[in-house]
């Protein structure tokens, strides 16, 4: 039977954290998560977690935004109800354009920011009513903590873990 226990050792600066990471990967453990009160520059490299794909899907977005701008004003003011507004012709989508540059823009960003929340949250899987997985709630105030699976190697962890500073190491049992 495998027991799941996990070593969550809690810092109080995030240089010391740092520090802590770098020491456990070039022993070559595995840190499962690292729980931060804000974020911290350099800790997804020196985790090694790969580039985020969201700017991609923001772009992708956007684009669906102008796209639907670009159908909507055509319908609504070319094909579905022309109307003469001082003077200009609006029988052709290209040459009233200048005037639908503004909601163009709106709908691109409009789109692009709404729909990227959204992918946020799926992709966190951060649903409504959603119960906290938060291992220690001093994690949102001003506590680091790192969290490292043990493989029966507990009392190795624990020793290496003392000499990066940690203000508390604790062994869990992981449900």
């Amino acid at each position: 039977m495998s027991t799941n226990k996990v070593i969550h050792a809690l810092y109080n600066d995030d240089d010391v954290l740092m520090d802590a990471v770098k020491t456990v990967k070039e022993a070559n453990h595995h840190i499962e998560e690292v729980f931060t009160p804000f974020p911290v520059h350099g800790l997804d490299k020196l985790l090694g977690l790969p580039h985020t794909r969201l700017a991609i899907c923001a772009f992708l977005y956007g684009l669906t935004g102008l796209a639907f701008a670009i159908w909507m004003t055509n319908y609504m003011m070319i094909d579905n109800w022309p109307q003469d507004i001082g003077g200009k012709p609006s029988f052709s989508w290209i040459v009233n354009m200048p005037a639908f540059v503004p909601i163009m823009f709106e709908l691109t960003v409009f789109f692009a920011a709404h729909l990227m929340v959204i992918t946020f949250y799926m992709r966190s899987r951060l649903w409504p009513f959603k119960e906290a997985e938060n291992p220690d709630p001093r994690t949102t105030d001003d506590i680091f903590l790192m969290e490292i699976p043990v493989h029966n190697n507990e009392e190795e962890l624990t020793a290496l873990l003392n000499t990066t500073n940690a203000v508390e190491i604790k062994v869990i049992e992981k449900h």
